[in-house]
């Protein structure tokens, strides 16, 4: 099943059946938005295994958290960082989630 995405017209927003999410950031260069959609789907993958080992899903969430900050996604608004605060955000939930892999 395919959903219609349309995006605001401030390219902050894409509205998927009605409903309002936020963009990624779009100063993310490619390298790190690549490593960042790494880890995003590695913890959703964790999440659908870790079914009935709430230890597990909720590891699993914190690092779909965890990327979704990076990308600007959660938290503190992207439009509302500097890019010094932009760029801390991605380097800091990279630092993390590559932690859970060491």
């Amino acid at each position: 099943m395919t959903r219609e995405v349309e995006h605001t017209a401030d390219g902050r927003w894409i509205v998927v059946d009605g409903r309002r999410w936020r963009t990624a950031d779009p100063s993310l260069p490619e390298d790190v938005r690549a490593r960042l959609l790494h880890h995003l789907g590695v913890g959703r993958s964790g999440v659908r295994a870790a079914r009935g080992d709430d230890a597990a899903v909720a590891a699993a969430r914190a690092r779909v958290q965890l990327a979704k900050t990076g990308l600007g996604e959660r938290g503190t608004a992207w439009w509302d960082q500097d890019e010094a605060g932009r760029r801390a955000r991605w380097e800091s939930a990279l630092e993390q989630l590559d932690q859970l892999d060491a």
